[in-house]
């Protein structure tokens, strides 16, 4: 870990992310871990607890351990305050612009579209794992940020409330991610018309009352219009439809 005054403030790059006096070292590790998972690298920390590399921070890393945590850089909070655009994480807020310090705020999804916008450094500021930000620090920040929650327990762990909102700011930081981009294609017409077929096929085969069957022939219709099916799904559902037409466990009874 480094003190010297950050060199990463590219106002086009991904946020870096501050933790404020965090007392638990494993959380610090948890929050580097998330980090490397979402492409985000630039760890400051103000007063943070000892780190050592044989230790619950390291060990809570994963792969951060490589490269996000060793680079973390330590830095007092009026440094972060002049140097980057703050972004002040908290789980409680004001309900209206009666109170400033927690409000107006936004929620981590929102914040991904408005941080695109910042011709700045950015900066995402998380708190201490008891408290979060004082309500002084959150005076500070230039935004608020809060993760929307079960009323009656809306406070999250430190490392929690850290991972679900670099999660939602993904897209400033990665280009691509281990999903493939697979386009979806939707059955051709004809083969889903044979599916309408088959149903209908179906409910005079069971004997389906004759006055409910064109509602529930377009009941089908429509749950399968909804669902754009593949080629491969709607054949499947095909084969799945004449099999119980041809019902091939019947046997011939008399009664």
């Amino acid at each position: 870990m480094t003190t010297e005054t950050p060199a990463h403030t590219d106002p086009t790059g991904p946020p870096a992310v501050a933790v404020v006096d965090a007392q638990t070292p494993g959380n610090v590790g948890t929050i580097a871990r998330g980090m490397k998972n979402f492409g985000f690298s630039d760890l400051l920390l103000v007063d943070p607890p000892e780190l050592y590399p044989d230790g619950e921070a390291y060990g809570f890393a994963g792969h951060a351990r490589e490269d996000v945590l060793p680079n973390a850089t330590e830095i007092t909070f009026d440094e972060l305050v002049e140097t980057y655009h703050t972004v002040g994480c908290t789980a409680v807020t004001n309900e209206d612009d009666r109170g400033h310090v927690r409000y107006p705020f936004t929620t981590p999804a929102a914040l991904a579209d408005r941080l695109s916008t910042v011709a700045a450094p950015t900066v995402v500021v998380f708190g201490r794992e008891g408290v979060g930000l004082t309500n002084d620090e959150l005076a500070r920040m230039d935004e608020i940020c809060a993760i929307p929650a079960n009323p009656e327990y809306p406070v999250l762990n430190l490392g929690q409330a850290a991972t679900i909102t670099l999660y939602e700011l993904q897209e400033l930081a990665l280009e691509e991610t281990q999903l493939p981009d697979v386009e979806r294609t939707r059955a051709p017409e004809p083969l889903l018309e044979r599916c309408f077929d088959a149903w209908t096929g179906l409910l005079r085969e069971i004997n389906h009352p004759e006055p409910k069957r064109a509602k529930a022939d377009r009941m089908f219709r429509r749950l399968v219009g909804r669902a754009d099916p593949t080629e491969g799904e709607a054949n499947t559902l095909l084969g799945i439809l004449k099999r119980a037409r041809d019902r091939p466990d019947r046997t011939d009874e008399t009664n």
